[in-house]
């Protein structure tokens, strides 16, 4: 991963892999782009609903165990002369493992 640059206050890491989703909804042929410790951004071939949640799990590392999060759509943004958009989302609560192997997962990823 990659830092990615940006105005927000929190450090996002370039995270270019696929999402798993069910073929043919919402989130089939989605990936995500940048992640931090409090969210993640996906380009994705639907319009996402604001405020809509969404059950995501994350394999922080190969071989650990996934984090649960409920994600909140914050922002989303038709991406210019493309069929995609720019999804933003916030984590609003970790469902299963710890909040701080959140943490420490994004202290360990200084650069």
């Amino acid at each position: 991963m990659s830092i990615a640059s940006n105005e927000r206050s929190e450090v996002r890491y370039n995270c270019l892999v696929p999402v798993e989703g069910k073929e043919g909804s919402q989130f089939d042929q989605t990936k995500t782009l940048d992640i931090s410790r409090h969210g993640i951004g996906l380009i994705s071939l639907q319009n996402v609903a604001i405020n809509q949640k969404i059950a995501l799990e994350i394999v922080l590392k190969p071989n650990t165990e996934p984090v649960m999060v409920i994600g909140v759509v914050k922002w989303v943004r038709k991406l210019r002369d493309t069929d995609q958009y720019r999804v933003g989302m916030v984590f609003s609560e970790v469902v299963s493992g710890s909040p701080n192997r959140l943490d420490k997962y994004f202290s360990a990823k200084r650069f």
